[in-house]
């Protein structure tokens, strides 16, 4: 059994701006904790393989995924399916924290800023 904790996890900033802690990453899928300061916005982007699930922990924001916009309070999830254009903005006066689930994993190299050739 391989157990992560937080406290351990390493943290990093994607390609699109968040600052993640990667709890589990395999083959097939990932997990991190990620977040945003007051007025932070990830860059708008796609996945061209991954799809991912975020559920937000704490505080709140607007997320917009392919032109619709929902705003996120925690214990509430979205689905942002691959290929479709996002970002996930900050708006309250708190630290946004939200789960990342990728499926394939999370990947520098698949976060894509410009449509494909």
């Amino acid at each position: 059994m391989k157990v992560a904790s937080l406290k351990s996890a390493e943290s990093y900033v994607t390609k699109d701006g968040s600052t993640i802690r990667e709890l589990h990453h395999t083959e097939t899928q990932s997990l991190a904790e990620a977040t945003l300061e007051p007025g932070q916005a990830t860059e708008r982007h796609f996945h061209g393989a991954a799809q991912e699930i975020y559920f937000v922990l704490k505080g709140s924001g607007a997320m917009e995924v392919d032109g619709s916009t929902r705003h996120l309070r925690p214990g509430e999830a979205v689905l942002i399916p691959a290929g479709a254009w996002h970002t996930f903005e900050n708006d309250g006066t708190s630290e946004l924290r939200f789960l990342c689930i990728c499926a394939p994993p999370y990947s520098h190299e698949d976060t894509l800023f410009t449509e494909r050739a």
